[in-house]
């Protein structure tokens, strides 16, 4: 029978309201990491006994001198009430490695965080994670499959997960919500509008949250440093069945991923590129080093023995033009790209014409703009 309190509330659930503010208090404690929460967990019978503590019991629960007196001296300026609070007002919610939503992958990695902040929701099919992680700076090649393989990859029903940086992480992104697929983001910065880092994709972060889910270990209030972003790649692996990396150079947060999924024991995957283009030296040295080669998405489902999880709802789609100037450029369009110069050299339409009705499809999703002034049919 469940125990009630005043006001009609579960007990149970008003303990763990009690916990998840002191799994805040202290998260907000420069220095406290999940080994300081394994043993501040493992020595207490709950987060709220650890708060109150004294020197002497913090160091009985194996913490360092200096730990134990940054506790002391940060929590008289912390109110875990008050924190939580400001959390309700940015929309940020809370799950603790306590609680039954806890990314399950995520709990069988060596370090799990001890608690993420979150917009959006988790559901059953985030089990189901594949990570798609690349450079910044992508290339053409790039920007021209990434769309097709996450696109291809979510509408088969695995969650895309990705860093919300600019370029391959971005696109991968973007392509899951394209599809009404599911995505999550995983940020190496705070949550609160002011801290989401790119600013610039700041509405894109809305649109996830709406469809999927955004989350950081991270504070609100934390800025983007460089040392948070190695944390942040463990977390996108941890959420995974295996890597996808799509181009990197030799040195790049993408192969930082692809290594902490060797670590989970997760699978690695790459997209092979041009020997002589930089982006390519990551993707092409793991596949030297036993990562499974992808050209299709078949490639990734079959490696992780998953069926087709939902089919294609639709069979191919054909684009249909709506004035003359549109079927002139469609029956230049395919999947390769094609330079804006040469569609208007072979229709013989102005420039100002080709421009106008280029960026009309594009927000019809007729067409796709690379970047470059390149397009291609919208996959």
């Amino acid at each position: 029978m469940t125990e009630f309190v005043k006001g009609g509330e579960p007990a149970q659930n008003r303990l763990k309201t009690n916990q998840t503010k002191y799994f805040n208090a202290f998260n907000l404690i420069e220095g406290i990491g999940p080994i300081a929460f394994k043993k501040l967990l493992a020595h207490f019978s709950s987060l709220s006994e650890a708060w109150s503590a004294e020197s002497n019991q913090l160091r009985e629960a194996s913490l360092t001198n200096l730990l134990t007196k940054r506790i002391i001296e940060q929590r008289r300026r912390i109110n875990p009430d008050k924190e939580m609070e400001n959390l309700a007002q940015e929309g940020i919610k809370i799950i603790t490695i306590s609680d039954q939503a806890y990314p399950k992958l995520l709990k069988e990695i060596y370090n799990p965080p001890a608690l993420l902040y979150l917009k959006g929701e988790f559901t059953s099919q985030d089990e189901s994670g594949l990570a798609i992680v690349g450079t910044r700076r992508s290339s053409l090649y790039g920007r021209r499959i990434t769309p097709l393989l996450a696109a291809d990859l979510a509408q088969a029903g695995l969650t895309i997960v990705s860093g919300l940086a600019k370029g391959i992480d971005s696109l991968a992104h973007q392509s899951a919500l394209a599809v009404n697929g599911r995505t999550i983001a995983v940020l190496g910065s705070g949550l609160d509008k002011r801290s989401i880092y790119p600013l610039a994709n700041r509405r894109l972060a809305e649109e996830i949250s709406q469809q999927g889910v955004v989350i950081s270990e991270f504070p609100p209030g934390a800025k983007p440093l460089a040392q948070h972003f190695p944390q942040r790649n463990r977390i996108i692996a941890g959420l995974s069945l295996g890597v996808l990396v799509i181009e990197a150079p030799q040195k790049s947060g993408a192969l930082i991923t692809a290594h902490n999924a060797l670590e989970q024991n997760r699978e690695v995957f790459a997209i092979p590129g041009p020997i002589s283009a930089e982006n390519s030296l990551g993707p092409n040295n793991l596949i030297k080093m036993g990562a499974k080669l992808v050209s299709q998405a078949n490639d990734v489902l079959e490696e992780l023995n998953l069926a087709l999880l939902t089919e294609k709802a639709q069979p191919d789609k054909k684009i249909s033009p709506d004035n003359p100037e549109e079927k002139s450029i469609l029956k230049l369009l395919s999947e390769e790209p094609i330079h804006i110069d040469k569609i208007i050299n072979q229709t013989k339409l102005s420039t100002a014409i080709i421009n106008s009705t280029l960026i009309l499809m594009e927000m019809k999703g007729k067409v796709k703009n690379l970047g470059g002034h390149n397009y291609i049919l919208s996959p």
